[in-house]
């Protein structure tokens, strides 16, 4: 089964982060009642990852690629909207890193379609989109590879990418709050978002409307520090009010039914 929320998709990774989740911490963590949590957990385990146990789940081995494909799955025709929307802001014969994340994959497919690029990437799936482009060259950074998603990672990858000065940075995000934190769940994996963002003259935020319902516990950065931000949805107004108090440029990749009906309002 996919997970039918953000809140049981975050689940799945902690667990999968984590190997073992508990009913009472993940209340905590999410505000909502144990009774919640364990519908949540009765859920996942119902045809899906996780094993339920005494007190919490667990994620048995076997089942990594779970998760990561179930988020891929999750606000999939948002992601894809949001990917293309990216491209079109990326000219062709420039220089783009891009990082983990499944929306940051579906941007490598919309740029499948551009002349010149160079692509340099910690993300195998990215590598192996545009690996088949005649007109695309890729570069893949060294470290360790996580079997869960094909996302490198480690010391060995941020010396790699402090080789490069890119034209565009598109960095993808697990959660946005409302103070404007672009928030992760891996150390290891911000750390690398961090420096692909330092390496950058530009710098592109790809988000599904999703994330402004999550929390993660890993700072990447302020959306002071993006310089475009595109998104399926107006985002939440406090966000939207950061975004223009630091000149962050906001493109909302709006579905074509959404557009024909603006479009009626104005004729």
């Amino acid at each position: 089964m996919e997970p039918a929320s953000p809140r049981q998709s975050d689940i799945l990774r902690m667990a999968w982060e984590l190997g073992r989740v508990g009913v009472d911490d993940l209340a905590g963590h999410f505000e909502v009642t144990p009774q919640t949590i364990r519908k949540d957990l009765n859920d996942l385990c119902d045809g899906g990852p996780l094993q339920r146990v005494h007190g919490g789940a667990i994620y048995p081995s076997g089942a990594s690629n779970y998760a990561y494909e179930a988020r891929r799955r999750l606000a999939a025709d948002g992601k894809r909207r949001i990917g293309e929307r990216t491209a079109r802001l990326i000219p062709d014969n420039s220089s783009i890193m891009l990082n983990i994340g499944t929306t940051t994959e579906q941007v490598a497919i919309a740029l499948g379609r551009h002349d010149g690029i160079m692509v340099v990437t910690n993300n195998i799936n990215v590598a192996n989109i545009l690996r088949g482009s005649p007109t695309a060259e890729v570069i893949i950074a060294g470290g360790l590879v996580r079997p869960s998603d094909g996302g490198i990672v480690g010391e060995a990858t941020v010396d790699f990418i402090r080789q490069f000065k890119v034209d565009y940075a598109v960095i993808g995000a697990s959660a946005i709050d409302e103070e404007g934190t672009v928030l992760d769940y891996d150390l290891r994996e911000v750390r690398v978002a961090q420096e692909i963002m330092r390496h950058a003259r530009h710098t592109i935020l790809v988000s599904d409307r999703m994330k402004f319902e999550r929390n993660a516990p890993v700072r990447i950065a302020h959306l002071s520090e993006i310089d475009v931000f595109v998104t399926d949805a107006e985002p939440p107004e406090p966000v939207m009010n950061i975004c223009r108090q630091n000149d962050v440029v906001v493109e909302i990749a709006e579905d074509e039914a959404t557009v024909e009906r603006d479009a009626e309002r104005v004729a």
